[in-house]
């Protein structure tokens, strides 16, 4: 529930965030959003939205991906190194793993997905300075999304185990 979203989050501030941000940045200080609204094309429609969803996308099929690599490699590791039966190993993985678990995990990364581009493309878009103020667009909307979705993160966590704790087997 904690360990995919979080390796997701880094992911997309770092990877996704970036070229986001360094692709509009660019565009900004060639003034090529303010050559598309001279020629009446909206910028947030033809280059925001795109972005958008392909970020929405790929960040949950990326937290998907991290689920199923997680899984394959605490299998591999618990059967192969430690020598455990891969039946066990299973049984245990669904007695303690919960649909909600999957779905939780999904829909987080969903959210940051779209936090991460919202947060690139407003960096991008409000780019000045020159091809300093690039470097300086991306770094500031790395940083800020991943802090702001670490933050995201943990509001809701505590918002989900607040409203349906986890039942404890005794």
């Amino acid at each position: 529930r904690q360990g995919a979203p979080l390796v997701t989050v880094l992911m997309i501030s770092g990877a996704v965030g970036s070229a986001i941000c360094a692709d509009l940045g660019s565009r900004t200080i060639r003034e090529e959003i303010d050559a598309m609204r001279v020629m009446g094309v909206d910028p947030m429609r033809r280059l925001v939205a795109p972005r958008l969803a392909a970020a929405t996308l790929v960040s949950v099929l990326l937290c998907g991906c991290v689920i199923f690599v997680a899984f394959l490699c605490g299998y591999m590791f618990t059967v192969f190194v430690q020598g455990g039966v891969p039946g066990s190993f299973v049984t245990a993985f669904a007695a303690f793993a919960q649909a909600n678990d999957l779905i939780i995990a999904l829909l987080k990364a969903l959210i940051f997905g779209l936090l991460a581009a919202i947060i690139a493309c407003h960096a991008g878009l409000s780019t000045k300075g020159g091809p300093g103020g690039v470097a300086n667009s991306v770094n500031t909307a790395v940083v800020t999304s991943a802090i702001v979705l670490f933050a995201v993160n943990i509001i809701i966590t505590q918002v989900y185990n607040t409203l349906w704790p986890s039942e404890i087997a005794g």
